[in-house]
């Protein structure tokens, strides 16, 4: 290039030098200065495509990483090997705890009164046929006295039904009023039960006579709300109380219809409170809904929870499940090594013929050059994960002997995303 600008500024001296000259020597200058000209532009374009078609492989994907032996012990990165680990299938499912409708209740009344007592708090276990409050209702009076009434009557036919059957039986009276008074047992008798069955249904007693209609736990278990007040007026069909029994509580998992095939009856499942501690519960599947629940195309699986287990839970807990399929031998590594970049999952091969080509040299201070230690970031396809080991398939083959970090393989990833932070 200096050449060519050298030789650009010598033309305006050779053009006066040789100015005396005639015309026809000017031309060949002319065309000399040309020629220069365009070779300088030509060379110029070059180097600006040269530095273009460059300039992509600096924008490559990068998949290699070197740290230094001191880097290399802060971060205390570990390698292993692909091992072939016994791990269970698992279907992935979320859902939430629940009880069989035997086992949950709202209590309600079968006639509408006023709320005269409350004798039980919220969270307090009840056995069934505790009473758990009382209503005021003029109306049961009555009822009680149509009982009375009707008894009373039933005890007067019954003797009249005995003395009308021996007339009749001896032709003295006429067998029609026998009929009659027959009838007349039989209604008051009718009569009786009816109101009995009334007072029963509202488990008030048929003797003596009270206003007052209890509000008794129709099963054992936990009084949830309690929706009413003293002296508030309790209506009929409306829920006063809740009693749960957690005793036989299961979960409701939703499970889509791509894995309904590998689901059946009888296969184990681990679960874990989303919201509470990380302590895994076992469970069984009973049964499979035969219908969509809903419109996300899922089926309810039912799981029984053993009784020890499922102390401490309430209905309603949200969950998330892991659903045991079958127990295969597969090639895995700890879960902690495979690291997930976009949409992407690697493992990191350190690789050993890069540290053997790095031997300790002499800086310029006559101090000894660190060791490096490369790393390859390898694509790989994540399985299973049990018992803190992760199934993985390799996207492309590596050696069967190959060192693969398995802790701090995502300290590896985020110097690698860095930009190349640690020099190679």
């Amino acid at each position: 290039m200096k050449n060519i600008y050298k030789s650009l500024t010598a033309i305006p001296k050779l053009k006066e030098q040789r100015f005396s000259q005639s015309s026809q020597s000017l031309i060949p200058l002319r065309a000399l200065r040309f020629s220069l000209l365009a070779c300088f532009a030509v060379i110029i374009l070059s180097c600006t495509q040269k530095k273009t078609e460059e300039a992509p492989e600096e924008e490559k994907e990068q998949t290699e990483i070197a740290l230094n032996e001191s880097q290399y012990k802060t971060v205390g990165i570990e390698t292993g090997f692909v091992e072939n680990r016994n791990l269970n299938k698992v279907i992935k499912a979320n859902g939430y705890t629940t009880v069989p409708p035997q086992n949950s209740a709202e209590v309600s009344t079968l006639i509408g009164g006023t709320v005269k007592d409350i004798f039980v708090l919220e969270g307090t276990f009840v056995n069934k046929g505790k009473v758990l409050a009382t209503i005021q209702n003029l109306e049961v009076i009555e009822m009680q006295e149509e009982y009375h009434s009707a008894t009373a009557n039933i005890e007067y036919l019954q003797l009249e039904y005995n003395r009308q059957k021996t007339l009749s039986d001896e032709n003295v009276n006429p067998r029609k009023v026998f009929q009659e008074v027959k009838a007349k047992l039989a209604a008051e008798r009718a009569r009786a039960q009816a109101a009995k069955d009334k007072l029963g249904a509202l488990h008030v007693s048929i003797k003596g006579s009270t206003s007052l209609v209890p509000i008794v736990a129709p099963i054992s278990g936990y009084v949830g709300n309690i929706k009413i007040a003293k002296g508030a007026y309790a209506q009929t069909g409306v829920a006063l109380f809740e009693v749960v029994d957690n005793s036989q509580m299961h979960l409701d998992l939703n499970v889509y219809e791509k894995d309904l095939g590998s689901i059946s009856v009888g296969q184990v499942i681990d679960f874990v409170l989303t919201n509470q501690s990380n302590k895994s519960i076992k469970g069984k599947i009973f049964g499979i809904n035969k219908s969509f629940s809903n419109e996300s195309k899922t089926v309810a699986v039912h799981a029984k929870i053993e009784s020890e287990d499922a102390k401490g839970l309430i209905p309603g807990m949200y969950v998330s499940a892991n659903i045991n399929i079958t127990n295969t031998t597969v090639p895995a590594l700890p879960k902690d090594a495979v690291v997930r970049n976009a949409d992407k999952y690697f493992v990191f091969v350190e690789e050993d013929e890069h540290a053997d080509k790095h031997e300790e040299k002499e800086t310029e201070k006559g101090t000894p050059h660190e060791k490096e230690i490369h790393f390859k970031a390898i694509e790989v396809i994540p399985g299973t994960t049990d018992l803190g080991f992760t199934e993985v398939k390799f996207v492309d083959r590596i050696d069967a002997n190959a060192k693969i970090v398995t802790k701090g393989a995502f300290y590896l990833l985020s110097a690698m995303k860095g930009g190349g932070e640690h020099s190679h």
